[in-house]
C-alpha cells in the first residue's frame, strides 16, 4: 500500500475524531510541531523507522516525549498507534494528508499564486475574492515570487493551473509560430 493512502486513512479517521470534539486545530498544531521535530532530527526519525530496534524501546522513547510535549490525549493516542502500526516514520505525510482532509471539511482550498514581483495587498484581496466566487469555497492563498515569469501570475488549485504568465503567452506564442510554418512547409 503507498504512502499516500495510508496517509489518507490515518489522516481521515484523525479527522472524523477530532471534528466530533472539537479539536482540530489543537491537534494539527501538535502533530505539526511533531512532525518537525521528527524532520530536523534524522537520529529519532531512523529510531522509529529501524526494524532491529524492539517495539518496546521505541514506545518508550515515545512515551517520554509525549510526557516532554505535554501532547494531548488525542495526539497521544494517534501518535501511539502510528507507532503499534509501523507507521510513525510517515507522520509528515499524514500530517499534510490531514492538513488537507480538515480544509475539505470546512470549505476551504488552498491556492498557490506566483507573481514576477511582490504584490500589493489590495491586489492580494482582489484575487482572493475571485477565486472564492470561481471555486465556491473560502481560499487560502500563499504567494510566491519567480522573476522568469516576465509578467503576469501563476495560480495553482490541487491540480488545476491557471496560467496568466507573459512567460507562458511568449511560449504559445512560439508555438503557434512554428506550427504555422510547419504547415507552410507542407
Amino acid at each position: 500500500m503507498s504512502v499516500q493512502t495510508v496517509a489518507r486513512r490515518y489522516a481521515t479517521a484523525l479527522a472524523d475524531v477530532v471534528m466530533a470534539r472539537g479539536e482540530a486545530q489543537e491537534v494539527q498544531r501538535e502533530l505539526a510541531a511533531w512532525g518537525a521535530m521528527m524532520q530536523s532530527n534524522e537520529q529519532l526519525l531512523e529510531v522509529f523507522r529501524n526494524p532491529t530496534i524492539p517495539y518496546d524501546q521505541k514506545r518508550k522513547v515515545l512515551e517520554a516525549l509525549i510526557a516532554r510535549t505535554r501532547a494531548s490525549q488525542t495526539t497521544a493516542n494517534f501518535l501511539q498507534v502510528l507507532l503499534q502500526n509501523q507507521r510513525l516514520a510517515e507522520l509528515s505525510e499524514v500530517n499534510k494528508r490531514f492538513a488537507q482532509v480538515l480544509d475539505e471539511r470546512s470549505g476551504v482550498v488552498s491556492a498557490h499564486v506566483t507573481t514576477a514581483r511582490p504584490v500589493e495587498q489590495s491586489v492580494q484581496d482582489a484575487l482572493q475574492t475571485k477565486l472564492a466566487a470561481i471555486t465556491g469555497k473560502n481560499v487560502r492563498l500563499t504567494f510566491t515570487t519567480d522573476e522568469e515569469l516576465i509578467g503576469g501570475i501563476t495560480t495553482r488549485i490541487g491540480s488545476t493551473i491557471y496560467d496568466g504568465s507573459v512567460r507562458n503567452q511568449l511560449q504559445q506564442v512560439k508555438e503557434r509560430m512554428t506550427g504555422k510554418s510547419v504547415n507552410r512547409k507542407s
